[in-house]
């Protein structure tokens, strides 16, 4: 075809709220408003990053513009601030633009990556890449990769190598880096070629209290669970106490204190039931439920809840 020929079947408009229905990003961005509760500022950051990557596509068929834009980025917050889900949504969603051919996204943290001794970290990072090529790759706690004060670490290496791919397959690979806001700054000073190909920075605030009590009946309603009226004030109180407490973990601190509500529920029933029950009194978690917790006395105790991701910041309350 000449350039003629390809110039003239460019369109000479775009209906952008018809790109828009059509691509399936409306679908993905309800889908991001229903599965989590607040995030009003991470949400309008993903809406305005999905408006830019709509007017980009409208450029590209005009032939405006040539390049893909860098579309690594970095979510920085504290643990439980849905980082990990939005991800997922933005995997959809650079899926559904066309720019990542796949949409599925592969989290690691520093062991997928970095070796414990000489000629192991290249293998093991090509092949997680390699893994995520097509879609999008979600790094948490990335500051961990960066280990100055050993001299005989092997993340340094993983480094490059990730440096190198972000730069030359960002028509095939999006890198999301997650983690603390302060440790996240520190790590990007210590490393400007990342800084350099991050173009979006997304700050995940903390829930309020009223949010975590939303979630906590969400995260229950999807188990056929509910609080009932006395349990819900407990609750309330348990996650106001314990946003004052060390290590508090946001969503995932909540979803911790329904495990074990869930666990001394069916305890309770299972000792004090005289006879058949039905199920309501199977589905309802009450107060004392959850005034057993330790939380209320103020104790601590390590946390084993927790998938074993977070040894070295593993003190939790004994509740959760």
């Amino acid at each position: 075809m000449t350039e003629d020929t390809d110039t003239a079947a460019r369109p000479t408009h775009v209906d952008l709220a018809q790109s828009f229905e059509e691509s399936g990003v409306k679908d993905v961005l309800r889908e991001l408003d229903d599965s989590l509760v607040g995030l009003e500022p991470v949400k309008s950051r993903i809406r305005e990053t999905a408006a830019l990557l709509l007017v980009d596509k409208a450029r590209r068929r005009m032939g405006l513009a040539t390049e893909t834009p860098t579309l690594h980025m970095s979510f920085t917050g504290n643990p439980g601030t849905g980082k990990t889900t939005v991800a997922l949504k933005m995997a959809d969603l650079l899926h559904r633009l066309g720019y990542v051919r796949k949409g599925h996204l592969v989290t690691v943290t520093r062991d997928d990556l970095v070796g414990q001794y000489i000629g192991h970290t290249a293998p093991k990072t090509k092949e997680v890449l390699k893994k995520a090529m097509g879609g999008v790759l979600f790094i948490d706690e990335a500051y961990y990769l960066y280990r100055p004060e050993n001299e005989r670490d092997y993340g340094q290496e993983a480094i490059e190598i990730l440096l190198q791919v972000m730069e030359n397959n960002r028509d095939d690979l999006v890198v999301i880096l997650a983690g603390y806001a302060d440790r996240m700054d520190r790590f990007f000073a210590s490393n400007p070629g990342f800084r350099s190909r991050i173009a979006h920075h997304i700050e995940f605030p903390d829930y309020s209290g009223p949010e975590l009590l939303h979630i906590a009946e969400q995260m229950l309603a999807a188990q056929n669970y509910r609080l009932d009226d006395d349990a819900r004030g407990a609750m309330a109180e348990y996650i106001a106490a314990r946003r004052r407490q060390p290590h508090f973990a946001n969503a995932r601190s909540v979803r911790n204190a329904l495990d074990r509500a869930r666990l001394r529920q069916a305890n309770r029933l299972f000792n004090q039931a005289k006879g058949p029950l039905d199920a309501d009194t199977l589905s309802t978690i009450t107060e004392p439920d959850l005034r057993a917790s330790r939380v209320f006395g103020g104790g601590l105790a390590v946390d084993r809840l927790d998938g074993g991701r977070r040894t070295g910041q593993a003190i939790q309350q004994a509740a959760e």
